[in-house]
């Protein structure tokens, strides 16, 4: 979004939408954010059909949702600071920034919040 006629635009598409309680756009990272009780792929299908342009759903999460936030998949230079993408809805990249069961097993075989875990010394 370059300008704030497009600003308004944006904001006014989903405004009137029945559900839609709040409505926030921030034209530095062309994110706009909608609160309420409606369909998300409805909300995208209005914004598209009423600017005439390009939109998609935001790709980015804040990085602790993620358990591997650097894997290949997830890191993207791209992300605005504190987000990854969102790879746990993406099912190529996922494998790859998910924990094996090794894994798994490893970290928590020397963890204070397990009882039975090991102890060395």
């Amino acid at each position: 979004m370059d300008c704030e006629g497009c600003v308004r635009r944006v904001k006014k598409s989903v405004e009137g939408m029945k559900g839609v309680t709040q409505v926030e756009v921030d034209p530095k990272q062309s994110k706009l954010t909608v609160i309420g009780y409606v369909d998300r792929n409805k909300v995208l299908e209005r914004v598209r059909h009423r600017t005439g342009k390009k939109a998609d759903f935001w790709p980015y999460v804040p990085f602790d949702v993620v358990p591997h936030p650097y894997a290949p998949g997830a890191y993207d230079k791209k992300a605005p600071p504190g987000y990854v993408r969102n790879v746990l809805d993406d099912p190529e990249a996922s494998s790859l920034a998910r924990a094996s069961s090794f894994e798994v097993n490893s970290i928590t075989a020397f963890s204070d919040d397990n009882p039975n875990s090991c102890v060395i010394m």
